[in-house]
């Protein structure tokens, strides 16, 4: 169920701070999954949790009305593993 357009965007508030503010830091900031990604922060590098490690996620002017959930990928992808022939 997506959220009601009169609420706004779910927006996380340390991803609210100004870019100069963000940039002063260097390091990337960690960010909620479910927080929405806003035409004020494109170009900033963010850290995304997907359970097992931080990725980090260089945001670009396509990403925006995306979550940033969307670009961690929770689960690995699966693969058969190959058998060997018995001699």
């Amino acid at each position: 169920m997506s959220r009601s357009k009169w609420k706004g965007p779910y927006i996380k508030s340390q991803s609210l701070k100004t870019k100069s503010q963000i940039k002063k830091q260097h390091a990337p900031l960690p960010v909620s999954r479910n927080s929405e990604i806003t035409s004020q922060i494109i170009g900033l590098t963010f850290y995304i949790y997907n359970g097992k490690k931080h990725t980090k996620l260089n945001i670009t002017k396509d990403m925006i009305g995306h979550k940033f959930g969307e670009f961690a990928q929770t689960r690995a992808t699966f693969q058969f593993k190959k058998k060997t022939k018995k001699r």
